[in-house]
């Protein structure tokens, strides 16, 4: 077919493969840091995240987000991949066909939602979730990947930069993140007897996951089998490999001992602050971001811990802050050397400019993007409550929202203990107990 070029399609396709396994490595990252009676809840966020956006990506997604050329939002003109086919679309993809496109971008859709639940694990109930998740790619995510990447965003017509979703992904989730946490409110007991991993190599290996699928993430974005996409790969590994090292010195020079959830988080840290500016910056760019970004999210996670803000798996330090630490290092390092695309920042000889547009950008996202989720979340609970009951937290999520346990010794400990276990199917039906608190006991206040 005219303009499609092999090579260029076989590494989208590639690519397209990589971004979704980052959700099930998103969702082992998370499920090990929780405990373990909320592991299957935690785990199940990040899985149904990619289901439901993708059937709206379907729907109307994708269109809101890449039709048209309005400065604001795309019209329905793509309504259920209407016109998206194997033939490539110039604006976006002249090399590969659109429809490839189309399914690559909403593996991006997919793992922003699940980035956001990390906020809100082990106590927001699971079919607000999946209502909130559904309203906002639509009222948030969409309109933002319209404003930094769709044709005639207003963003990008400032020349904001964003190679692979630093605003419309990262930012964004962060700031949904800390709203959410808000509004569902904190776990109940954090003071008496705080949270600990139950399954750090969940952790280490879902680190290992993401690291190998943000390889797709961003030198995908390319959108291109070309010298740009080998610079982002390269970048993102130096970025990820120099945040963690300092994550861990960082440890260290707290006192503590250099740990592997340490070691997790930091090369996150680093892969979330090179995604803006991966296609756009030197490796010894890249080198500076990770070794920035890890103190400023290192001291963002452990300020957040002195507060009353139950951001549960600090989304907000990893990835808002990370993603605002490397939106605004883009405009002092982008230099157009590395892609002709972009932009000279501040130490290419390019100015000040790119970094106040960058700096614009940050804010606009985290505005619109609180701002809507707070909207969201204040609808949603006129319908129904945001989290599950007293009772329910305490036994864990994952019982009383599915019915299952992640590991059948919990299981059979908790029913020999009386504790009820609403059809979980570790056990007989002879041997599961009929949950029958008082309504009362399971009512929350203001949930």
């Amino acid at each position: 077919m005219t303009g499609l070029d092999a090579g260029n399609t076989a590494w989208v396709l590639v690519a397209t493969g990589l971004v979704m396994l980052m959700v099930p490595g998103l969702a082992l990252f998370y499920g090990g840091l929780v405990r373990g009676k909320s592991a299957l809840n935690t785990m199940l966020m990040s899985l149904v995240a990619l289901g439901a956006v993708t059937v709206q990506w379907v729907l109307l997604g994708y269109s809101l987000a890449f039709a048209g050329e309005g400065g604001v939002v795309g019209p329905l003109t793509h309504a259920l991949l209407r016109g998206v086919g194997a033939a490539p679309n110039a604006t976006y993809a002249a090399t590969i066909p659109h429809a490839l496109f189309a399914a690559y971008q909403a593996m991006f859709a997919g793992i922003t939602v699940a980035i956001v639940s990390g906020a809100v694990v082990e106590r927001m109930r699971f079919g607000a979730y999946l209502a909130f998740g559904l309203l906002w790619t639509t009222l948030v995510y969409d309109p933002l990947a319209h404003w930094v990447w769709g044709a005639g965003g207003w963003l990008r017509q400032l020349g904001a930069l964003d190679f692979a979703g630093g605003t419309v992904v990262h930012i964004s989730a962060g700031s949904a993140a800390v709203v959410a946490a808000l509004m569902v409110g904190r776990r109940r007991g954090l003071e008496r007897q705080p949270p600990i991993p139950h399954h750090v190599p969940f952790t280490l290996l879902g680190a290992g996951l993401l690291w190998f699928g943000w390889f797709g993430f961003n030198a995908g974005s390319a959108l291109a089998a070309d010298g740009v996409a080998a610079n982002a790969l390269v970048t993102t590994h130096v970025a990820a490999s120099a945040a963690m090292l300092a994550w861990l010195g960082l440890e260290a020079l707290r006192g503590g001992r250099p740990s592997a959830v340490g070691a997790a988080t930091g090369a996150v840290v680093g892969l979330v602050a090179v995604t803006p500016a991966a296609g756009f910056v030197t490796p010894a760019g890249a080198l500076a971001l990770g070794a920035l970004a890890a103190p400023a999210s290192f001291a963002a996670l452990h300020l957040r811990a002195r507060t009353r803000l139950d951001d549960a798996l600090d989304v907000f330090a990893c990835h808002g802050v990370a993603g605002i630490v490397g939106a605004l290092l883009t405009g002092v390092f982008a230099t157009k050397a590395v892609n002709a695309a972009g932009a000279d920042g501040l130490l290419a000889g390019g100015g000040p400019r790119l970094i106040g547009v960058q700096a614009l950008a940050v804010v606009a996202t985290m505005a619109f993007a609180g701002a809507f989720t707070a909207g969201i979340l204040g609808a949603i609970r006129l319908v129904t409550a945001l989290r599950v009951s007293t009772g329910d937290e305490i036994d864990g999520v994952d019982l009383s929202e599915h019915g299952e346990s992640a590991y059948h010794g919990d299981a059979a400990d908790l029913a020999g203990r009386g504790v009820p276990l609403g059809g979980s199917v570790f056990l007989p039906p002879s041997e599961v107990a009929v949950y029958r608190d008082s309504a009362a006991s399971r009512v929350v206040p203001s949930a």
